[in-house]
């Protein structure tokens, strides 16, 4: 398949990248970081279960770090191809945008995929030393694969609006940051039909309720809305930029 092409193309150019290799490094330090200082803190204070009190924690301390490693994954996918001026070659190949958008968006995918694979060490490990119920741990890698398609879906259209991968990556995080705010601005409307919207269109109550181990039809609908408005908005810029 022609998507699977791009896809491969970018998969290459990722893994003979040294910046890519330190962003991913970055993301399981910071991973691992956090998933001891959550431990430490239960094995201090206690109070909660291991599914409740620190998996929850491990994985919203994750959201953190996946809103600040993966804009800088996305960043280049575009804005490299313009500043290069490869993006026209592209444009002219006997690919379609709709393989071209969709393959870049699964390089990426895929990696993040790889990244939490690698993470699953972590659970592994500790199952060795005590036994808990996955079933949260599997909801919550549930979300965050869900998070990260949606985080790197707007990164995908950050750099499909410019040519300069830092403010691809600085734009990405404005949206991100964006999103995050609503469920603030959500919470301050309260249970008014305003606030019911707000609060919907924010990443974070989606988020919470799949690492507390709710799944619901709604946020697995949000999630998926969201991953196609946003390639889709992808396809119609890089559309209008390649006729100018």
């Amino acid at each position: 398949m022609k998507l699977l092409v791009i896809c491969r193309r970018e998969l290459s150019a990722y893994y003979g990248s040294v910046v890519a290799y330190v962003l991913l490094a970055v993301f399981l330090v910071l991973s691992g970081y956090f998933f001891y200082s959550d431990l430490v803190f239960f094995i201090l204070f206690g109070g909660f279960t291991l599914a409740t009190g620190l998996w929850q924690f491990v994985f919203l301390d994750m959201r953190m770090v996946a809103m600040l490693i993966l804009p800088l994954l996305t960043m280049r996918l575009f804005a490299e191809e313009k500043k290069l001026r490869t993006f026209e070659l592209l444009m002219t190949s006997p690919i379609g945008l709709n393989e071209i958008v969709a393959g870049k968006f699964m390089s990426v995918f895929v990696l993040f995929l790889g990244l939490l694979g690698l993470t699953g060490l972590i659970p592994l490990t500790l199952a060795l030393f005590s036994d808990f119920d996955w079933y949260p741990i599997l909801t919550g890698y549930v979300g965050l694969a869900l998070l990260g398609a949606l985080f790197l879906s707007v990164g995908v259209l950050a750099s499909a609006l410019t040519e300069n991968q830092i403010v691809a990556a600085f734009v990405s995080f404005g949206l991100l940051l964006f999103l995050w705010l609503l469920a603030g601005v959500g919470s301050l409307l309260g249970d008014t039909p305003a606030g019911q919207v707000i609060s919907y269109l924010s990443f974070m109550e989606h988020y919470d309720h799949l690492v507390r181990g709710l799944v619901d039809t709604r946020d697995l609908v949000y999630f998926a809305s969201a991953l196609v408005l946003m390639l889709f908005l992808t396809h119609r810029v890089v559309d209008s930029t390649r006729w100018k």
